[in-house]
């Protein structure tokens, strides 16, 4: 399977802020769309970075509540990972676990179309292998 079956089905929109959003800013898009990462991007359609919950616990921790008031771009992770549409899912599964990363971006001709959690990668994994299990029960009760 590809990674742009599982976008067909989840669909595209992806929660983006601003560089210059207040962290507090972050903590409200995440709460408003129950999601657990947002890509940073200028116009919506490029990527500057990603942040994630566990940006915002990490630099908590180190800095204190005055992070809170700080921007985004200072506190997001620059080196984002990204994947195009045509991957297969078990070889972004792989990279996810290999690196420790929990959501990727998928970009096309250059311009964000979608984001996959891990989440995501998982239960396409698990509907496929429940797709294999009842076709084996089928045929073994042929």
């Amino acid at each position: 399977m590809l990674i742009g079956t599982i976008l067909q089905a989840k669909g595209s929109n992806v929660a983006t802020v601003h560089p210059g959003a207040t962290v507090t800013d972050l903590l409200a898009l995440l709460a408003e769309h129950n999601i657990g990462a947002a890509v940073v991007s200028e116009d919506g359609s490029s990527i500057v970075g990603i942040v994630s919950e566990r940006d915002i616990v990490r630099r908590l921790n180190d800095r204190g509540p005055d992070v809170l008031a700080a921007s985004v771009a200072s506190i997001m992770t620059t080196e984002v990972r990204t994947c195009p549409p045509d991957i297969n899912v078990d070889d972004l599964r792989q990279t996810m676990t290999t690196h420790r990363i929990r959501h990727v971006p998928v970009v096309a001709d250059g311009r964000l179309v979608g984001i996959v959690s891990i989440g995501d990668v998982v239960k396409s994994a698990i509907e496929t292998l429940e797709t294999e299990k009842a076709y084996l029960v089928d045929y073994l009760h042929r």
